[in-house]
């Protein structure tokens, strides 16, 4: 058996090299799909990355009336700290509000002698809210307004809930995210059906080619896996060195646009994403390659080489 397998596989390298122009054809068309590949990979990760760094940096402010008692600010402070979906709680007083607007508008004069010129402080306190999971943050508001109202009803306590303003950023983001998803899997689903239809063709040409050899080895008695196995191995072949080539050249293109998206806010180098997840990107390129390989030599022998 292993006799048998050496030889199969001898056959589909000579019939590689031999129909070499042909073989070009389908490599460099796999290389492109594969490199499409892996652009939907660091596209996703580059999304992904910026995604996650808006999230870090989005949070709920509670901005209280300059009335709110201190006491009842405190109690529902205590309560949302009880929350289990809230991560931290922040509290700022209407002195420390005052204090870091003078230090925000040191330079700012004029801002600062209107300030002087209130008999009272116009800030008032703000809670400060991280959640554990950017998507809780709606319940977390709905709960503070609902605390609120429980604490204080005669009167609101609160001023301003900014959640609406940061949740518009984040679903805008989102719909960005999804519509350059599809658009990456639509592309990728052309190249694949335009890889396979090369692969196809080209290994249908090489049955073509080879059907006066294949008719001896019929009247020898060869085997079907000895007939079949060379256009088989062939098809992996194609996907093989694409794989590798599309690697290689991953290499140079990430090192060049490394700087550049590290510098577009995107929180991520495309060179050192590309180094850290070496391995789990050249098995997925590698794989991704095989099976397009294996799918169309097979459905072209399957189709074409009647034994």
């Amino acid at each position: 058996m292993w006799t048998k397998v050496k030889r199969v596989i001898r056959s589909g390298f000579i019939s590689f090299w031999r129909n070499g122009y042909v073989s070009l054809a389908s490599v460099l068309v796999m290389t492109v799909t594969l490199s499409v590949v892996a652009a939907l990979i660091f596209v996703g990760a580059m999304l992904q990355s910026t995604l996650q760094g808006i999230k870090d940096k989005v949070d709920v402010n509670v901005y209280f009336l300059t009335t709110a008692p201190e006491d009842q600010i405190f109690s529902l402070e205590n309560s949302i700290k009880a929350q289990p979906e809230v991560l931290n709680v922040t509290y700022t007083s209407r002195e420390q509000a005052l204090n870091n607007f003078r230090a925000k508008h040191a330079t700012d004069q004029l801002t600062l002698q209107a300030l002087d010129e209130l008999n009272d402080n116009p800030l008032g306190a703000s809670l400060n809210i991280k959640a554990k999971d950017p998507s809780q943050y709606e319940s977390i508001a709905q709960f503070v307004e609902t605390k609120a109202a429980a604490i204080s009803p005669s009167s609101s306590i609160i001023d301003k809930i900014n959640y609406s303003e940061n949740k518009a950023a984040i679903d805008a983001l989102n719909r960005i995210i999804d519509s350059a998803n599809r658009i990456g899997l639509i592309l990728m689903v052309f190249f694949i059906l335009i890889s396979i239809l090369i692969t196809f063709n080209t290994i249908r040409l090489a049955i073509y080619i080879s059907r006066e050899e294949i008719a001896v080895m019929r009247l020898v008695g060869a085997s079907n896996m000895f007939i079949r196995g060379p256009f088989v191995t062939v098809g992996l072949m194609y996907g093989f060195v694409s794989a590798v080539i599309t690697l290689v050249l991953l290499y140079p293109i990430t090192f060049g646009f490394g700087p550049l998206t590290a510098k577009l806010g995107t929180g991520l180098n495309l060179f050192d994403y590309y180094i850290h997840h070496l391995w789990q990107i050249s098995l997925v390129i590698l794989g991704a390659g095989l099976i397009l390989g294996a799918i169309s030599s097979f459905l072209a022998v399957k189709k074409y080489l009647k034994i």
